[in-house]
């Protein structure tokens, strides 16, 4: 078989069904061997690791061989918004030019469907976070006898952000499953049921991976009956994986355990009096234990940081006795309700936690807290996950595509494959077909500090500014930090004339449809913003990058991880950090060039690039732009052909 033989292959050829149905269709080379490749993994049963670069189509170069292999399949994609995009969009428009009949399902995890029964409890309850709220939940009490599926996330009834999600949809702890007195209309159940009988499921890593370490029940039957997994945007699925094989303890769980068992009590006459003291008193133990950690820790950190906080510590101690207090009064309501009968088997697994974390720390392991505003999470997170996922692969016997734009550093997947235990992979790279060298630059500023001076973001803009003139705003400035970000926003809101886009303002996907319209606005982003957006066309024509983007040196599970190597004879900067680097560069360097006719000027602000050994690894993982040092260079590239 050659690199574009196959029935795929001719299919995405010239006079193939593609062009009826898709304007401008021309086939790609890149794209016709990507698909041969996908087309012999699946009918071989092997494994692919394939890198395809920036247009080169790699969602239809899947979705051809696995439609035509009639193979069940599992397609995972990175984030929500890509999962719609490719089943609401992609794969109908496939199907039709491919005449395919094969039954397709979307599956979501459970926290994205409305729960009817927890509806109901929210609103007969009636305590609820804010104002807001009661408004709210009245538009959706409102939209569901409507909607098909249940899925919030797509609806317009609920704000991202909003503070009632965990109390109109269920989680793995408090879901009643088959013994729900709404089981017969859940959206959860129905779409389970779904994708069980479809040829084709399109999941996210975060489903696909909760699935993996049995965080969720009855999406399991689903996996094993698949022969085909297709990976897309895979650079992000070892991180995800190592997430979802962990596990973690959560003032949120404490929390809402303590109110649903007052809601289920309240259901039972005298039950309410019974269990009233003892959650009261697990509720202000849980507050005093947020405010230790709030006045005392960082926002992340190692389990040993904690413990070494003698208020902390005994916070911890307290409230795990808080806890463990609510057993004599919850037990004997045992059988009272479905309800009720959930919060003593949540109870247990909290319990099971603090024993867990009771006991020796295993060198297989580390451990380690994170605090979002006051609430904290504990989590235990398996040093090494290449052995579980290898063996999860090896047990289901199916094909396995992994497929991104960023998997490999200076041409290599060792990393990657490293990561996910992938042994005997076969691998491919398969370059942008954009023309790079003529229409994009990357410009190196000359004369800024090393980014962890006090005044790097401040001389940064300052080199930036006329630049940013030239290019009319049009731009994205992407941050390795919210501090640097934060900083910048208020430097360029006192002296940019350009409308500004700064992220936290509004929700993602609102904040780059408006930066879309603006046409010469500015948006200052973090990690969210460093891959899986698009934006095509003049609306982006820069994007200065500030930092490369290495992972924090006190990060927990780094630490941990760079001491395991290091202990085997490893080089944890050459193996770890810079690897995961690279790949998250390459992700924020990719925002630039989106379309055949796009063009725009990379800015990294780093001069790590050229002051040490390894950056010459960042620059040839890049695609091949041209490269300058010269300001003037990238402002007559704007005057020239940029700006209109």
């Amino acid at each position: 078989m050659t690199d574009q033989d196959g029935a795929s292959a001719q299919l995405l050829n010239a006079g193939g069904p593609f062009e009826a149905v898709l304007p401008g269709f021309a086939p790609r080379l890149e794209q016709l061997q990507l698909a041969t490749a996908i087309e012999h993994a699946i009918s071989s049963g092997s494994t692919l690791v394939a890198e395809a670069g920036t247009g080169i189509g790699k969602t239809l170069a899947y979705l051809v061989p696995v439609l035509e292999s009639r193979e069940r399949t599992i397609i995972s994609t990175g984030t929500k918004t890509l999962q719609d995009q490719l089943y609401f969009r992609d794969l109908p428009m496939v199907k039709k030019a491919l005449g395919s009949t094969l039954k397709t399902a979307l599956l979501k995890g459970r926290a994205n469907y409305l729960c009817l029964y927890r509806l109901e409890q929210a609103r007969t309850e009636g305590r609820l976070p804010s104002m807001s709220s009661v408004s709210e939940l009245e538009d959706i009490r409102q939209w569901a006898p409507a909607s098909v599926d249940g899925d919030l996330s797509i609806s317009s009834v609920i704000a991202e952000d909003s503070e009632l999600w965990p109390l109109v949809t269920s989680t793995a702890e408090n879901c009643l499953g088959s013994d729900c007195p709404q089981f017969e209309a859940c959206f959860v159940a129905r779409a389970r049921q779904e994708a069980q009988s479809a040829d084709v499921v399109v999941v996210n890593h975060h489903l696909l991976f909760a699935d993996m370490a049995i965080k969720q029940s009855g999406f399991g039957e689903v996996l094993p009956g698949a022969s085909v997994f297709i990976v897309d945007e895979a650079h992000q699925a070892p991180e995800t994986a190592s997430q979802f094989f962990s596990t973690s303890l959560s003032s949120r769980q404490i929390s809402d355990l303590c109110r649903d068992i007052l809601a289920e009590a309240a259901e039972t006459s005298g039950a309410l009096a019974t269990v009233r003291g003892e959650v009261a008193h697990c509720r202000q133990t849980l507050k005093e234990f947020q405010a230790a950690c709030a006045d005392r820790l960082e926002d992340r950190g190692t389990w040993q940081e904690m413990l070494e906080q003698t208020a902390t510590r005994d916070a911890l101690q307290t409230l795990d006795a808080a806890v463990a207090a609510l057993k004599p009064v919850i037990d004997p309501l045992n059988g009272s309700s479905r309800g009720m009968d959930g919060c003593i088997q949540r109870f247990a697994e909290i319990q099971a936690h603090f024993d867990h974390l009771d006991r020796p720390v295993p060198v297989t392991e580390v451990r380690w807290f994170e605090r979002r505003g006051r609430g904290v999470a504990i989590h235990t997170t398996p040093l090494d996950i290449s052995n579980i996922f290898a063996s999860f692969c090896e047990q289901l016997d199916a094909a396995w595509v992994f497929t991104s734009a960023t998997l490999s550093v200076n041409g290599k997947f060792d990393h990657f494959a490293q990561q996910l235990g992938l042994q005997d992979a076969d691998t491919l790279v398969l370059d942008s077909p954009f023309d790079y060298p003529n229409h994009a630059l990357m410009w190196l500023p000359e004369g800024l500090p090393e980014p962890r001076e006090r005044t790097f973001v401040a001389d940064l803009l300052d080199q930036v500014r006329p630049v940013l003139e030239a290019s009319q705003g049009r731009a994205f400035m992407l941050f390795t930090s919210h501090r640097s970000l934060r900083e910048a926003a208020e430097l360029l809101a006192a002296s940019s004339d350009h409308q500004l886009f700064v992220q936290g303002e509004m929700p993602r996907s609102m904040l780059l449809e408006a930066f879309r319209k603006s046409g010469n606005g500015i948006l200052l982003g973090s990690a969210s913003f460093w891959g899986g957006v698009d934006v095509m066309g003049d609306a982006l024509s820069l994007v200065i990058i500030d930092k490369l983007p290495f992972a924090p040196p006190n990060d927990p599970v780094m630490v941990a991880r760079s001491n395991e190597l290091r202990q085997h004879g490893g080089n944890p900067f050459m193996e770890l950090f810079l690897p995961q680097a690279v790949i998250a560069l390459k992700q924020g360097a990719g925002r630039l060039i989106r379309d055949v006719n796009d063009r725009g000027v990379l800015v990294i602000c780093d001069r790590r690039l050229r002051s040490k050994g390894y950056g010459s690894v960042f620059l040839d993982s890049l695609p091949p732009m041209q490269q300058t040092a010269n300001r003037d260079r990238v402002v007559d590239f704007f005057v020239n052909q940029g700006a209109e």
